[in-house]
């Protein structure tokens, strides 16, 4: 078992932070947040007292990502069903073709097609579904940005771009589609009090299933196809 006074971890300094923080999650692992004057003697300290909270979620997360490491070698998730991942030498990009998924054979090439081809896909099927809720809410979007942002699934700006993940893909399916008129009712309501709780039952009323599957599992989303180091800063 490693030390808990050599643990590695990330530090992180913030402005705001008024106390000191630890997290464990999927893009980072282990990271401690601390005000701009505490010293990295005071994270350490704090990982070595927070060890016995520490250690066995740091051993799920790994666990958890080579279970998703290993079956991504064969086959990846989309909108509930799972494609199958074939290999070509000399393919630069990916085709799909029936349940199959031809890819590049390079480890990093294939990562980076498969990335821009879901991506792609998340833009041909987020616009029919934005352009239905949008009419349903009576209110246009200014723009439709696909994203891999770590915090958030999708939002909704004061300028009436939305910004969906496109790892909703990866996601069952139903869950892309909450997401998507979730944000569009903030075209309405540009917060989550009553008025948008109920427009948004009246018009996508079976919204608690994937809101609750995405907080349950959505984290592990984060480890099929892992984040360029831009996506997951």
């Amino acid at each position: 078992m490693t030390d808990a006074t050599e643990r590695p971890f990330r530090l992180r300094r913030h402005a705001r932070a008024r106390r000191i923080t630890v997290r464990v999650d999927v893009d980072h692992g282990l990271t401690v947040t601390i005000p701009s004057r505490a010293a990295r003697a005071d994270a350490r300290r704090a990982v070595a007292e927070l060890e016995p909270w520490i250690a066995p979620r740091v051993a799920e997360w790994e666990a958890r990502r080579r279970t998703v490491r290993e079956s991504a070698a064969s086959g990846l998730p989309y909108r509930g069903t799972t494609l199958r991942i074939v290999p070509e030498p000399g393919r630069r990009g990916v085709v799909r073709d029936g349940d199959d998924l031809r890819v590049p054979d390079d480890d990093a090439a294939r990562d980076r097609a498969l990335r821009a081809w879901y991506r792609a896909r998340a833009r041909d099927v987020v616009t029919p579904e934005l352009e239905r809720a949008t009419a349903a809410v009576g209110r246009p979007a200014t723009r439709l940005r696909i994203t891999d942002t770590r915090s958030r699934w999708g939002s909704c700006s004061t300028t009436g771009t939305i910004s969906v993940s496109w790892r909703l893909l990866l996601a069952p399916d139903g869950c892309l589609e909450y997401v998507v008129w979730h944000e569009a009712c903030h075209l309405e309501h540009a917060h989550h009090g009553p008025a948008f709780w109920a427009l948004l039952d009246r018009l996508r009323p079976d919204w608690r299933e994937p809101a609750g599957w995405l907080r349950r599992h959505g984290a592990d989303l984060r480890m099929w196809l892992p984040p360029t180091a831009r996506d997951a800063a």
